[in-house]
Formats: structure tokens, C-alpha cells, sequence
């Protein structure tokens, strides 16, 4: 039997135009919490709380993004929103505190959450009910490219013009983005016959599974926001892009070679797994805080995360009706978010009151707390 095909022609326009937009993000990745403790004068704590910032905007909004999306279509939400962000990036020319860096990462969290709930939703529209674990994993080597590109991209830029440069090749990016976008046909479907179910902030199909891939995001916004200033400082490297590199890169051969495995073997299983081995990666960062041992830790990261997010956003859409997948991938989005604002927050101040290895190895916690929580849900729930 013929399987219905994945890679269709709206499906990579959508893909290109998400990786376009996390190329733009990926750019300033590496240099914003440098920036917040070079220029503005601040510590590990204002590094993670300017990282921070972004993804506590995109937690509010990326349920009510969610709704719009069901409601008025994706391809809106990606043009305006990479607009947005282009438009938000060229702003940090004029941040000169961090009062202002930080009100500017918040308006990028609402760009974050109406383009990636939109681009979200409508992969999700264009996958092949049997084939959605595999669609939805090689979505997201659009987000992992761009986290493993465009941190060079920053670095590069930062070595010819310094910050400005890196803010305006992220808007450039991002414009681009905007640009693709526009050529996305629209797949929403269409309303389905009766009464449409009242408007809600949380949809309980993302509820779950947002929490339990919550842990595991923790350590990776921790992760993203301490270790290049760690990189820089104690280890004496002159940036973080082995290192983010790595860790992308390590995501998307793990991602590509294993696109099948969430439909084979089931969410729960894969994903219990996988907040293991994040946990492994982190206490080896943790306990082993050399470049070798930050490279090793590193990549245990890559592939625990390689295996969390396309199984269980999977699973969200599954327990979701087609009308209401926009809503249900923004609640199970918002709790990477929830991960991204207050992960980096709280590891920072640990950071800032200990050191930076303590601080990977409290997230380390975190991730088994997560495998522990769905090993029990695995436990009294049939295979998924």
C-alpha cells in the first residue's frame, strides 16, 4: 500500500518559511545574553531574565495565537508575525538598558507565538492522519536549523559590525521569512457543521503533554541562556557556536534518522526516554564542566530533545478535531514557553548564587521529574 506523501508543495513552502524565521531568531540566539551582560552591564540573572522575557509573552499569547489561527487562518499569523519580529529586531539599535532589551524580547515572544502556533497548526493541516508523527518531526528540523545556522550567522555578523550588525541580519532573515509566507496557501479547515465550541484559553488535548515536554525544555532555555557567557569566561573560547552547533545539528540527524519512530513506537514510550537522556546530558554538564564534558553533555541534550517535541505535539493534534488544532497545539505550545521563561529565570539566579554547573544540574532534576510524570500517565493510560 502507497502512503500518502509528506513532502507536498504547501508543506515545504511552510517549512521554508519557518526556517527563515528561526534563522532570524537563531542569529541574535548566542549574543543576547552577552549583549545583556557586555554592553547593558548586567549579570547571569538580567542574562536570564532578558531570555526569559521573550518566551513569557509568547506563554500568554500562544493560546489566544492558537484561537486566531482556527478562526481566521495560518498564513496571516506567519506574515504578520515575522513582520513583527524584523521590525522588533531593528528596535534593539536603540536598547541602551536593560529595562529596554528586555520590554524588546517581550514584544518578540508575541512574534514567537503567531508564527509558530500558525506554522504549527498548518503542518499539522497538511499531514496525513497515519503519517503526523513523522510530518511533524521534520517540521521541526526548521526550528533546529535555525538554532544550528544562525547563531554562525549572529557570530559572523557580530565579527564585522558587532551588536548592530547582528540585529540587522535577524531582521533580514525574518523579512525574508515574511516573504515566503505569503506564497503559503491557506489550510485551515473548514468549520465543521452546528455550533462551534465555546472559546477557551486552554484546550485540554495540549494540557498534558505541554507539561510533561515542559521539563524537558526547561534545561534547553537554561542551557541556551548560561553557556555563552560560560563559554566566553571560564572556559576562555572566544563564543558558543561549537557548542550550539553541536547541539543542532545533533537534533536534526537524530530527527531525520529517526522521523518514524514516534508513529512506530508511541509517544509516551519515546518521549519517557527521552527526558532521560536529557537528564543525563545535563548532570554530565553538570558534573563535568570542561569543553569535552559540555560537547558530551551537549549532545545527550540534542538527542533527548530530537525525540520530545514531534511525539508529543503528535499526540496533542490526535486528541484535538481538526477545527480545534490550532488551539490545542497553543496551549501544548505555551508550555515551552512557560519552560523558555522560567527555566532560564531560575537557572540564572541559581547560576548567580552558585555557579553555572549547579545550575544544569538542578534542570537535570527537573527533566527526571518530567520522565516520572509521564512513566505514570504511561502506566494507567493505553499506548499512545
Amino acid at each position: 500500500m502507497i502512503k500518502p506523501p509528506i513532502l507536498t508543495r504547501p508543506f515545504l513552502l511552510v517549512s521554508l518559511a519557518s526556517l527563515a524565521y528561526f534563522v532570524a531568531d537563531g542569529t541574535s540566539l548566542a549574543l543576547v545574553a552577552r549583549f545583556a551582560t557586555g554592553p547593558l552591564h548586567s549579570d547571569a540573572f538580567g542574562a536570564g531574565l532578558t531570555f526569559g522575557a521573550f518566551s513569557l509573552s509568547a506563554l500568554v499569547l500562544r493560546p489566544l495565537a492558537g484561537g486566531l489561527a482556527d478562526r481566521r487562518g495560518r498564513r496571516p499569523l506567519m506574515v504578520g508575525g515575522s513582520l513583527l519580529f524584523g521590525a522588533v529586531m531593528l528596535a534593539h539599535l536603540l536598547a541602551g538598558s536593560l529595562l529596554v532589551l528586555v520590554v524588546l524580547r517581550l514584544l518578540l515572544g508575541v512574534a514567537e507565538a503567531v508564527v509558530f502556533v500558525a506554522a504549527f497548526a498548518a503542518e499539522a493541516d497538511l499531514a496525513p492522519a497515519e503519517r503526523r508523527g513523522e510530518a511533524l518531526t521534520y517540521f521541526s528540523l526548521s526550528l533546529y536549523a535555525g538554532i544550528a545556522v544562525g547563531p554562525l550567522i549572529g557570530e559572523a555578523a557580530f565579527d564585522k559590525g558587532g551588536f548592530p550588525a547582528v540585529w540587522i541580519a535577524s531582521a533580514v532573515m525574518a523579512g525574508i521569512a515574511a516573504l515566503v509566507a505569503l506564497a503559503v496557501p491557506e489550510t485551515r479547515p473548514a468549520d465543521e457543521p452546528g455550533p462551534r465550541a465555546p472559546g477557551r484559553l486552554l484546550h485540554p488535548a495540549g494540557v498534558l503533554p505541554g507539561l510533561i515536554l515542559m521539563t524537558g525544555v526547561w534545561g534547553m532555555g537554561g542551557y541556551f541562556t548560561l553557556l555563552p557567557p560560560y563559554a566566553v569566561g571560564p572556559l576562555g573560547l572566544d563564543g558558543a557556536r561549537i557548542f550550539l552547533l553541536t547541539f543542532g545539528g545533533t537534533v536534526i540527524v537524530a530527527r531525520l534518522v529517526g522521523a518514524r519512530l514516534p508513529d512506530r513506537i508511541g509517544a509516551r514510550r519515546l518521549s519517557g526516554t527521552a527526558l532521560l537522556v536529557i537528564a543525563s546530558g545535563l548532570a554530565l554538564m553538570g558534573f563535568l564542566p570542561t569543553v569535552s564534558g559540555l560537547l558530551a553533555g551537549t549532545l545527550l541534550l540534542g538527542l533527548g530533545v530530537a525525540f520530545t517535541t514531534p511525539a508529543l505535539a503528535s499526540l496533542t493534534v490526535s486528541r484535538a478535531p481538526p477545527s480545534e488544532r490550532g488551539a490545542a497545539l497553543g496551549t501544548f505550545s505555551a508550555f515551552i514557553d512557560l519552560a523558555f521563561g522560567a527555566g532560564p529565570i531560575v537557572m540564572g539566579a541559581v547560576a548567580a548564587s552558585s555557579t553555572t554547573p549547579i545550575a544544569f544540574l538542578s534542570a537535570a532534576g527537573v527533566a527526571l521529574i518530567g520522565a516520572a510524570i509521564l512513566w505514570r500517565w504511561l502506566r494507567d493510560a493505553t499506548p499512545a
